[in-house]
């Protein structure tokens, strides 16, 4: 290494790559002056183009000295050129202009006045031949990083040209950290078809995302659209997930703005992005209005619905909240996440069931909650069927306890979790979650009407402290009482997602029950936003649908898990099918053929008009279907369908 004139050091390639410079820029005016009397040497050494051909040669050693000045000054010996770029070629330009007027200033004075077309021809030689000599350098290195890296590396896809997409491949090929190399970028953009981005081709769009696959023989396929729409995202994944290839995807726009595109900001594709369509966004002001300062109660907290209702209430800076389920240990561990998220929260877990009336009195006489989020439930589907009277227990009459402690202790709003599997239920979980809805409209009817007096006490127990109906004052009844009804929740406890995992985990095979059965699938987060919402927007009766965008077949969510892992289904896991559990069906729906939407604030939240049905008779038959879930009897799904008209049970 050898020290500049500037104070850096020069490589002994710099050196070598300088000396190169000299002889470029002068021999670029040698040619241009050989050029200028039609290439005939002999006029040049011996004829009357003698004197221009000596003062070439005179001035050749003050013009390196220049050059060599004015490349320093533009600190070339500082320049990557494996890595350069358009600034880089600018450089080269601007140092040229410079050294060509110095050669047109001190040649002239110096020594002789040239020909213009010396200067010209010399001009554009000179700045063509310095190019070409930084420039190989570029593709040497460049060269020199594909020998070394093409074993072992990965053929990358790269999905993007925008701008996210340049920051993702200048980070892959000048950071260091990544040894795989982008074959080529797939655009749906027709004007940067056949463009160049940092040497890497951009091709077509995503209709040619398997043919580049197979031709380019890709094994990573990287999205990088985050501006790019849900239904987007979800077609292009839905493409790729057709190859082998491993998938990562940039998050979101949020990342781009906040200047965190990196190759470490990609990610796995999970299945919330083939979800295809924007998630609901709830709005804050009205949660916080709603929320902030009322004693809040959860049922089921410790649950997958449960424990994010609370996180999500936590957030609005609610007075008190109240977390309540049977189940202890579920119910610790969100005890100790809110401890840690939000150590300034008042809060307070009781263990306890929503089937005990005399403890759900005393918890809404100890706590007076202002808001319930009842989202205690047996909600598995087979065990349910096995057990029917304890699903009726459970979900039926711990509502209908739950929702009338409610009213009679001042709760200005009981928002029920309900399901789209009690839309024409063909299982006892969805006809209970049926009759749980029918609970809520029948209490809403009767408070609205003045006549909550009416509604009676289904206690299969009772204490001295319960309140006695004397007791209360029916006439400032208010509570309104809302239902909110969704599909399956990806990654909840039940689900098939975590489900479908550990089989996948233990090498298959996925256990299907049906090649075509299908269900609605919605985020943890949507559900608990949706719940949210439902508590402002209500007024009292509605029951509350979520627009979830298209069904999924649960066959293709188990392949495209399976494929999502980098494993081929029907080759490294096999696909098994059992046939239909007991109270399944194919479909589901979200509402029954009587029921029509209506729109709300939120495009994709809708509500159902309810289906009239006579509130008295069904207190009266709803005592009687007490009396037999309690008495365990066999005949509770005849029961049912006496209340249900829409339940018809699989045989």
């Amino acid at each position: 290494m050898k020290k500049s004139f500037f104070g850096g050091r020069i490589s002994s390639s710099n050196l070598v790559y300088a000396l190169l410079d000299i002889v470029a820029v002068n021999l670029a005016y040698g040619v241009a002056l050989w050029f200028r009397f039609d290439c005939n040497l002999s006029v040049l050494l011996n004829g009357a183009a003698q004197a221009y051909f000596f003062a070439w040669a005179k001035f050749t050693p003050i013009y390196s000295v220049l050059c060599l000045l004015t490349f320093f000054g533009f600190r070339f010996h500082k320049t990557l050129w494996t890595y350069a770029g358009y600034s880089d070629l600018i450089r080269i330009v601007l140092s040229s202009v410079i050294t060509v007027m110095l050669h047109v200033v001190f040649i002239t004075l110096l020594f002789l006045r040239m020909p213009i077309s010396y200067y010209l021809i010399g001009a554009v030689l000179q700045t063509i031949a310095v190019i070409l000599i930084h420039f190989f350098r570029r593709f040497i290195g460049y060269s020199k990083d594909l020998r070394t890296a093409h074993e072992g590396e990965a053929h990358v896809l790269l999905i993007g040209a925008g701008a996210a997409g340049q920051i993702i491949l200048s980070d892959m090929h000048h950071s260091g950290r990544i040894p795989d190399r982008v074959a080529c970028i797939i655009d749906d953009d027709p004007k940067k078809w056949g463009k160049v981005l940092d040497d890497v081709p951009i091709i077509g769009g995503r209709e040619r995302i398997l043919e580049v696959v197979e031709r380019y023989d890709i094994t990573k396929i990287y999205v990088a659209i985050p501006s790019a729409s849900a239904q987007d995202r979800r077609d292009i994944l839905n493409i790729c997930k057709e190859t082998d290839c491993e998938l990562k995807i940039l998050p979101g726009v949020y990342q781009f703005l906040c200047d965190e595109v990196t190759t470490e900001s990609l990610r796995e594709v999970s299945m919330e992005d083939l979800l295809g369509r924007e998630p609901i966004r709830t709005d804050m002001e009205e949660l916080l209005g709603f929320l902030s300062g009322k004693v809040v109660l959860v049922t089921g907290a410790g649950g997958s619905i449960g424990s994010e209702l609370a996180r999500q209430i936590a957030a609005y800076g609610p007075k008190l909240l109240v977390l309540f389920d049977i189940y202890e240990n579920s119910l610790y561990e969100v005890q100790n996440q809110l401890q840690d998220d939000f150590p300034e929260l008042n809060f307070v877990a009781l263990i306890g069931s929503v089937r005990d009336s005399r403890r759900i009195y005393e918890v809404f006489e100890t706590y007076r909650p202002e808001v319930v989020y009842h989202a205690a439930a047996h909600k598995h589907v087979p065990l349910m069927e096995v057990s029917p009277n304890e699903a009726i227990k459970n979900n039926v009459f711990g509502t209908y306890k739950t929702a009338y402690a409610a009213m009679v202790h001042g709760c200005k709003r009981f928002v029920l979790i309900s399901s789209d599997k009690a839309v024409n239920p063909v299982n006892v979980m969805g006809a209970s979650k049926r009759l749980c809805e029918m609970i809520v409209q029948a209490f809403d009817a009767k408070i609205k009407a003045g006549r909550a007096e009416e509604i009676p006490q289904l206690f299969t127990h009772r204490t001295p402290e319960m309140k006695k109906r004397n007791d209360i004052d029916f006439s400032a009844i208010s509570t309104e009482f809302v239902a909110v009804r969704f599909g399956n929740v990806l990654g909840s406890n039940g689900s098939v997602v975590p489900l479908f995992r550990k089989m996948i985990e233990k090498g298959g095979p996925i256990k299907v029950t049906h090649p075509d059965i299908i269900r609605y699938f919605m985020t943890i987060p949507e559900a608990v936003s949706l719940v949210l919402l439902a508590g402002t927007y209500a007024k009292g009766g509605e029951i509350f649908v979520l627009d979830m965008g298209s069904p999924v077949k649960i066959d293709t969510l188990a392949r495209n898990m399976i494929r999502l892992s980098g494993l081929r289904p029907d080759i490294d896991i096999e696909i098994e099918y059992t046939g239909l559990r007991p109270g399944e069906k194919l479909y589901e729906e979200k509402l029954m053929e009587e029921e029509g939407l209506e729109r709300t604030d939120n495009d994709l939240i809708h509500i159902g008009k309810p289906i009239p049905f006579d509130p008295d008779s069904f207190f009266r038959d709803l005592r009687r279907l007490m009396e037999i879930a309690y008495a365990n009897r066999e005949s509770i799904r005849d029961s049912i369908m006496e209340l249900v008209s829409t339940y018809h049970p699989n045989k």
